[in-house]
């Protein structure tokens, strides 16, 4: 089928979205579409950001800002035009953007967010998500605690000259479907299953015609001589790899022959040997699914608990119970070289297995559900199926508060400080952020800006940085290269990082709100001078 036939079949909301339902799927589609963001200012950086969000579909987005366009911003915001000057930013940016997606809701408030914090903080606690954008420390601050009080995922966004900055603050955020790279297959062939290994009896290698044996699937393949080398080697998986060449050359051996000795070409067994180590890999938990199975909120499970956190204590429940120590089986093989019904055969036992074992999973989620009080079918059989499939790539992310991050008494003093052994590292970047920031109470306004005397300001800065890590008992050293710089920068917004920083901060946005993905934890800084970026959790 080409690629315009298959556009045929779909409705125009597949055909619009196709290439990122691909990537989330339908429910993070839905997720989407059922979110609702509010960025706090229409800055070049907050517009680029909500871009990034209104073309892939978001439900609705609020912008809260309460300035007027001006020339400057018509200058570097392309979701601005010279007739928005005078009018207010929140609501000429929220009609360009508009026209963007028809399918999204826009809306504005024309208010300052100081405003909408003296007068309705609970204003804040009907999104989805908080974007802030440009804001100075003591609005930021003030913002963090109310959405840290409602259980609101906040992200606080800046550019500032060739600095890309964003800080997410979210107390608990769990991922069913964080999509791992290079995730390694659940072929359990190290402890197969009953139904596997009756399937694996029912070959025999050594005695079927050429056609059967060059079709047969590699995972068969690997199973059969698998089971010779536990004979030989007393039930010990092939370890280094020296065991594993001994292993390849066992199969190889396998390889059927011409009349005159000569090996045939026989792809399957090629490929037998090329996933050795895919297939030998050991059947285990990891570590961070353990963690979590020990965590409180899987022990402790009440009419409040998240149901991610029922079902990781059914999955554990599973474990201890009924897996023989293992997950739930995954249920998908790979595509391999086999004749249709030989492929067929195994992959339906893979997936027969996988929803044995959902099944299974599913009377543990059940009981755990009415032990509390809440009705069973609050939790669906599809999102019990979803969990199993992925139980082994399960993550929890918990960030910390801007207020313990802030807080002289849970600073995290040590981060900083290792950091800071590489003078130039991002770390710098983020401690001139904060001292400009500190310039800003004093002054009421950001260093460089309306002060032509440029020099005067890098004294005062240079206070700035020295105050900020005397208080906070920092012995590090910033360059004096940094202080010149920041002054230079005077605040500016520029349009090139102010881009990079919106496609960073929308996919970041979209993970949070898809619960897909994992999301970053909790600073990322992006240096446009030397195109570099840092995470930190601070």
């Amino acid at each position: 089928m080409s690629m315009a036939d298959n556009f045929k079949g779909k409705t125009s909301k597949e055909q619009k979205y196709d290439r990122q339902l691909r990537l989330w799927g339908d429910h993070g589609q839905e997720a989407l579409e059922n979110a609702h963001v509010c960025l706090i200012n229409a800055t070049v950086s907050g517009t680029e950001i909500l871009k990034n969000l209104v073309l892939p579909g978001i439900g609705a987005f609020t912008i809260v800002d309460g300035h007027k366009v001006s020339g400057e911003d018509v200058g570097n915001n392309f979701f601005l035009s010279n007739n928005s000057i005078g009018k207010n930013r929140a609501q000429a940016a929220t009609e360009l953007l508009q026209e963007l997606n028809s399918d999204v809701s826009g809306n504005f408030v024309e208010e300052t967010p100081d405003k909408l914090l003296d007068n309705d903080p609970e204003f804040f606690h009907r999104f989805s998500l908080v974007i802030g954008v440009q804001l100075p420390e003591s609005t930021f601050l003030r913002l963090g605690a109310v959405l840290w009080s409602g259980a609101v995922p906040f992200l606080l966004c800046r550019t500032y000259g060739l600095v890309g900055y964003m800080r997410l603050v979210v107390q608990e955020h769990t991922v069913i479907e964080s999509h791992p790279d290079n995730a390694l297959e659940d072929l359990r062939l190290d402890h197969p299953f009953a139904e596997l290994n009756n399937h694996i009896q029912n070959y025999d290698l050594d005695n079927m015609g050429k056609k059967d044996h060059s079709h047969t699937p590699w995972i068969i393949i690997v199973a059969k001589y698998l089971e010779k080398w536990f004979s030989e080697h007393n039930f010990q998986l092939p370890k280094n790899y020296k065991e594993k060449e001994a292993f390849r050359q066992l199969i190889r051996q396998g390889i059927l022959k011409n009349d005159n000795g000569v090996p045939e070409d026989e792809e399957n067994f090629d490929e037998a040997i090329k996933n050795v180590n895919t297939a030998l890999n050991p059947t285990k938990i990891p570590s961070a699914i353990e963690d979590l199975f020990n965590g409180e909120q899987c022990k402790n499970i009440t009419s409040q608990t998240a149901a991610f956190w029922v079902m990781a204590r059914a999955v554990k429940e599973f474990v201890e119970n009924e897996g023989a120590g293992n997950l739930p089986v995954r249920g998908t093989i790979p595509d391999m070289i086999a004749d249709s019904e030989k492929f067929i055969k195994l992959q339906s036992i893979y997936r027969e297995k996988a929803m044995q074992d959902a099944m299974v999973v599913s009377k543990y989620v059940e009981s755990l559900l009415q032990s509390v009080g809440k009705p069973t079918e609050s939790i669906s059989e599809q999102d019990i199926k979803l969990f199993c499939k992925n139980s082994a790539f399960l993550r929890a992310v918990s960030c910390r508060s801007l207020a313990e991050e802030y807080s002289m008494d849970s600073f995290f003093k040590d981060e900083i400080t290792s950091c800071m052994d590489s003078p130039d590292s991002e770390m710098v970047l983020y401690l001139m952020l904060r001292s400009v920031d500190r310039f800003y109470q004093q002054h009421s306004r950001y260093p460089g800006v309306y002060n032509y005397q440029v020099e005067e300001d890098i004294g005062q800065l240079k206070l700035c940085v020295n105050g900020l890590l005397q208080e906070y008992g920092l012995n590090v050293n910033v360059k004096d290269d940094y202080v010149h710089e920041f002054c230079r920068y005077g605040a500016a917004e520029p349009h090139t990082v102010a881009s990079f920083l919106g496609g960073s901060a929308a996919q970041e946005a979209i993970k949070i709100i898809t619960h897909q993905f994992v999301p970053f934890n909790n600073t990322f800084i992006y240096n446009a001078m030397s195109q570099t970026s840092a995470t930190f959790q601070l």
